[in-house]
């Protein structure tokens, strides 16, 4: 029997490290924290270690492909592929911030979705039979899909969208708000709402994509919101702790040998949500 591994980005601190923290405690088998920083990860490590805890750490920025695949090519070598990977990276600019719209928006959507689809891309073929995909996303993203226009919202909602689809929509988005006419195109005036709307529905396509690939390996693809947590990103006055934030993804990860479901859906306090 080989070593069941668990991998986790951007987990050197707030959500991630609070994912760590519980996988550490309930699941059978290796916990990775990566980061993009060595020296900001083996922290995070030690931090663990000193609660009695054994994550091991590995080198990872999904916003460098070649970080991308050297990860995915230690994981193939040393495990043979990844029981359960949490897409967890990403960034949000700060209500204040002033750095200029279209800067935010070519930013946000660069990490929170053309990163973590590339990770997804090189990640998916080595997920093992069983194993679990969980893409940290967030109700904003539920929010902002309600704010697009009718046409974007039934491509979204629909059964039949491709990723290529959903890429070239993503990329629409960024040349629109470059431009100052994503409002005019039909979406919100958020690159944090659209990068996790886009996220979601990636979530969604990848779950179809596998059921009819791999019918028979019981991978179970989902997305889901944490909450608001209370970490850098979200800021202090943030209702729920860390770990509280970690308990729907940890959930999702660990959804029992021969669980059916959920797959394919958006999740929130472990409970399927309306998309």
């Amino acid at each position: 029997m080989s070593t069941k591994v668990a991998v986790v980005t951007g987990s050197n601190k707030g959500i991630g490290l609070a994912i760590v923290r519980s996988l550490c405690k309930q699941y059978q088998g290796d916990v990775y924290i990566t980061a993009r920083d060595v020296g900001r990860g083996q922290e995070a490590v030690e931090s663990m270690v000193s609660e009695g805890l054994k994550p091991k750490f590995h080198q990872l920025d999904i916003n460098d492909l070649e970080s991308i695949t050297t990860a995915a090519a230690f994981f193939k070598d040393k495990y043979g592929g990844v029981d359960v990977l949490i897409n967890n990276a990403g960034i949000a600019f700060k209500a204040a911030d002033t750095t200029p719209f279209p800067v935010q928006a070519e930013v946000t959507l660069k990490t929170n979705y053309f990163a973590t689809r590339d990770m997804l891309t090189h990640f998916l073929p080595l997920i093992k039979a069983g194993g679990r995909v969980v893409n940290v996303s967030s109700f904003v993203g539920a929010r902002t899909l309600n704010k697009c226009n009718s046409a974007l919202q039934q491509r979204f909602r629909s059964e039949d969208i491709s990723e290529e689809e959903l890429n070239g929509l993503m990329e629409q988005f960024v040349d629109q708000a470059k431009k100052g006419e994503h409002e005019k195109g039909g979406w919100p005036d958020t690159a944090y709402g659209t990068s996790k709307t886009g996220l979601t529905v990636l979530s969604m396509i990848h779950a179809r994509r596998l059921s009819k690939e791999r019918p028979n390996d019981g991978v179970l693809v989902n997305a889901c919101c944490p909450g608001w947590v209370r970490t850098d990103m979200a800021g202090s006055k943030a209702p729920k702790s860390p770990d509280e934030g970690a308990i729907t993804p940890v959930y999702l990860a660990l959804l029992p040998p021969g669980a059916a479901e959920p797959h394919g859906k958006f999740v929130s306090d472990k409970e399927v949500q309306q998309w």
